[in-house]
């Protein structure tokens, strides 16, 4: 009996220690992962720091002297602007190794590498997409800037010098996790961070489901269905603003503008609510005299964030704000004289092309009255414990065939159409880096300017504000010259008329200066009213964060820093301000029983703020969303094709104005629907569902409860986000904060002789799970508060805000 049990003692340690160097699926080989001293137990840190710290570093060229504040965000002060970007890519990296490592990855379609095949679609739709081509030329227009190639080497050079440093000991949790090591930073890395912004701001498209309407409806109803101007609109640039320019010569659009499709998907809705906000007052409105400028990027909320705060000062540069982890220059922040803030433009620069190939060896595609050679790309894609994925992809004129059939695209992405070619911005030579950092070193409206001319991708509303009173705002990017409407729908790419026809001057892209209203903003609506005369897109993000920015802005006398960071955190919504009477109106009381007649009273007393304790937001954000499917779905719902659904403006003034039309009726019914009975059964249906999850009306229906909350794990690691959490504002509202999606930077500047910034990210500065500094910024992002930032003016100077003082010499 002794024996068998030693027999069964040495088996089990036998598997155990098998077990403890195997890696199952997504579980890391646990002896590693467990190990004293390389394993997870490493990236534990004490919120208890030195004061004071040494660092020898080769790659410099003099002494550098950081000062970590109380947030750990880091003051950088070098001698020259070769150490200021080496210190800049060592500091990140130190902080955000792995974010900085996987985003890349994704861009370069890269991830299988190291997760396995569960990533393969995702690599396949990179690659196929052009991201690495895009990354290749925008690298391209880097290197050939005599500046700005010394930033970016000296950049990635200190994120190696770090690295280079690093034990396995110390190498970021995920890396354990996953069971991998950093590896070396290249230049094309932080290009690759362009591609990916191109891809979240300016990679979607709604030309298959809009085709698939006009081929299915005519061309009369689409135009209905899909105006080229909303109905409710408060512009960028204000209503009734002269151009005072000449413009270029529009093109012509071809006879036949339409193009058939060669394969049916299934739709994939667009997320409302990914957005920002940004504007400047003008001194005569605030009680400083001086302007103050705000702005709100609303991007995915993840841990880390996808910001990283720091102050960076040099021989010509003073500069404090957000940087992108991987990139060099602040993006968005202020120095001694001026701030400028970002929001995203919408605008139409992704089309796709219908491609007629030859044959089915599709080595020839006609193009202009001939066949054309079709440009053959391989793709080799490396996959953890399996053999490489070899991929063809086809590249025409206009760029890559992204899916070449049906059966390619059946794990893909829903929206791209099959057998057409990708002309995008994205893969176009550029050199965006160069417009930041002349935005970090400007001093006047005429820098700001001159900055703008060097951005290409994707296309920003840069907010402006300086100390000489100057305020401006200029959707701006290269914005390709077209006929209108080109690219609303899949266009036929043998057509030479379908073709970019170039580009809308940079001195002509829309923009204002000291507007007589005393203001400028935006928030994602439509760039100009009618009158402006190229085409940028013909769909922009609803109206009513800018309808309600203004509203406030324009009745705002001696404007404090306060006041706009309130209206940051504004959760009143201009929608059901707009449409909420006409939905009351049809409803008929004396058809409802007792729970639905409590919920409408409750709608009917509601304030129209998304608070999270309120009851009223919950049902009408419900009703609206099931009013327009009701709607819709029967008409626009498909299994077997795509169609994209009309807007949400398009349907208020169907609503307000059209009650009778023909898309309220129900066609599964014989009955012939009004507007009347569409609003009855939408609010029957919600009152039920909430009901149905939340139990009778009650505290429990309260928004914030309804609609729970979570900044997750950038890759989505269970117990590293922050866990749900109530809160307010939707994604129509200036405080779009839903799905996941929110302001992942709030900043408010106040300028002046000393500017003063306040600041919050929500998270913190640390990529570390194990840091106090992971997430110590969150709670004050909840409650809506900002932190005072803390602006240097010397490596001398003295704060008790400053905790740590870091050495680095060469």
């Amino acid at each position: 009996m002794k024996v068998f049990k030693a027999v069964i003692c040495l088996a089990f340690t036998g598997v155990l220690i098998w077990a403890s160097q195997t890696k199952f699926g997504d579980i890391p080989p646990l002896g590693d992962f467990l190990n004293p001293s390389t394993g997870f137990w490493q990236n534990a840190e004490s919120k208890n720091i030195r004061a004071s710290e040494k660092l020898k570093l080769s790659g410099l060229q003099d002494e550098v002297t950081v000062q970590f504040d109380d947030n750990r965000i880091p003051h950088i002060f070098a001698k020259n602007n070769h150490d200021l970007y080496y210190v800049q890519g060592y500091l990140t990296a130190q902080a955000r190794l792995w974010q900085m490592d996987i985003q890349t990855r994704s861009a370069a379609g890269r991830l299988s590498e190291v997760v396995g095949p569960k990533a393969l679609q995702l690599d396949r739709y990179h690659r196929r997409m052009g991201m690495t081509l895009g990354a290749e030329h925008t690298l391209a227009g880097i290197m050939k800037d005599p500046v700005m190639s010394k930033v970016i080497q000296a950049y990635s050079d200190g994120v190696n010098a770090y690295i280079k440093h690093l034990k396995p000991g110390g190498y970021p949790l995920e890396f354990k996790l996953l069971g991998y090591k950093p590896e070396e930073w290249k230049p094309i890395n932080s290009a690759y961070l362009l591609k990916l912004m191109s891809e979240t701001l300016a990679g979607g498209s709604n030309e298959l489901g809009l085709t698939n309407v006009l081929n299915k409806y005519g061309a009369k109803i689409t135009n209905d269905l899909f105006p080229d101007y909303p109905m409710h609109e408060d512009p960028v640039i204000p209503a009734g603003t002269k151009w005072d320019f000449k413009p270029l010569t529009i093109p012509q659009p071809p006879a036949a503008f339409k193009a058939q499709l060669m394969a049916a998907m299934q739709n994939k809705e667009k997320i409302e609510g990914i957005g920002s906000n940004n504007w400047a007052v003008s001194g005569s409105k605030t009680a400083t005299g001086f302007p103050i400028l705000a702005n709100d990027p609303h991007l995915n909320l993840t841990f880390p964030s996808i910001w990283y705060q720091m102050q960076m000062v040099g021989p010509d540069a003073n500069v404090y704000g957000v940087t992108l982890p991987g990139a060099p220059c602040v993006v968005i922040g202020y120095n001694q004289k001026v701030s400028w803030g970002v929001t995203n433009v919408d605008a139409d620069v992704l089309d796709w092309y219908q491609v007629k190939f030859k044959d089915s060896t599709r080595t020839q595609y006609w193009y202009n009255n001939k066949w054309n050679k079709v440009e053959r790309k391989i793709e080799k894609i490396k996959v953890r414990g399996q053999a490489d994925v070899i991929d063809t992809v086809l590249y025409t004129h206009h760029g890559p065939v992204v899916y070449d059939n049906a059966a390619m695209q059946e794990k893909g992405r829903s929206n791209v159409p099959v057998g057409n070619a990708l002309r995008w911005i994205a893969h176009d030579e550029s050199d965006e880096f160069k417009t930041f950092y002349l935005l970090n070193r400007a001093g006047s409206y005429a820098d700001y300017r001159k900055a703008l001319t060097y951005y290409t991708a994707p296309a920003q509303n840069f907010v402006f504000a300086s100390v000489d009173n100057d305020i401006a705002i200029t959707p701006n990017g290269k914005l390709p010259l077209k006929y209108k409407d080109q690219g609303k729908f899949i266009l036929d790419g043998s057509n030479t008329a379908n073709n970019w026809q170039g580009w809308i001057p940079a001195d002509q892209n829309p923009t204002v200066k000291n507007p007589t209203r005393g203001f400028v903003s935006s928030a994602n609506q439509s760039s100009t009213d009618q009158t402006y005369p190229y085409y940028i897109n013909w769909k922009f993000e609803g109206y009513e964060r800018g309808k309600r920015i203004n509203d406030r802005l324009g009745t705002m006398k001696k404007a404090t820093v306060d006041s706009l960071r309130l209206l940051q955190m504004d959760d009143y919504s201009i929608r059901a301000q707009d449409i909420l009477p006409t939905m009351l109106r049809y409803m008929d009381a004396t058809k409802l029983d007792d729970y639905q007649l409590a919920a409408l009273d409750s709608v009917k007393r509601w304030n129209k703020f998304f608070k999270a304790s309120s009851v009223g937001a919950s049902i009408f954000q419900n009703w609206w969303h099931k009013l327009y499917e009701f709607t819709w779905r029967d008409n626009f719902g498909s299994k077997d094709t795509v169609y994209y659904y009309p807007t949400m403006d398009r349907t208020e003034a169907l609503l307000m104005k059209e009650p009778k039309s023909v898309w309220f009726d129900n066609k599964r019914t014989p009955a012939m629907e009004t507007a009347n009975d569409v609003v009855m059964a939408s609010f029957t249906a919600t009152v039920d569902e909430l009901m149905r999850n939340y139990g009778k009306i009650g505290p429990d229906w309260a928004w914030g409860k309804v609609k729970s909350f979570e900044v997750a794990h950038l890759g989505n690691v269970p117990g590293l986000g922050s866990g749900k959490f109530e809160s307010g504002g939707s994604g129509s509202t200036v405080n779009a904060l839903i799905d996941g999606h929110g302001p992942s930077w709030r900043m408010v500047v106040q300028l002046g002789p000393q500017p003063q910034g306040y600041g919050i990210l929500p998270g913190g500065q640390s990529g570390n799970p194990g840091s106090f500094y992971y997430d110590d910024m969150l709670k004050t992002w909840q409650q809506g508060r900002l932190n005072q930032l803390l602006y240097l003016h010397s490596a001398t100077e003295k704060s008790p805000r400053i905790k740590t003082t870091l050495t680095i010499s060469k």
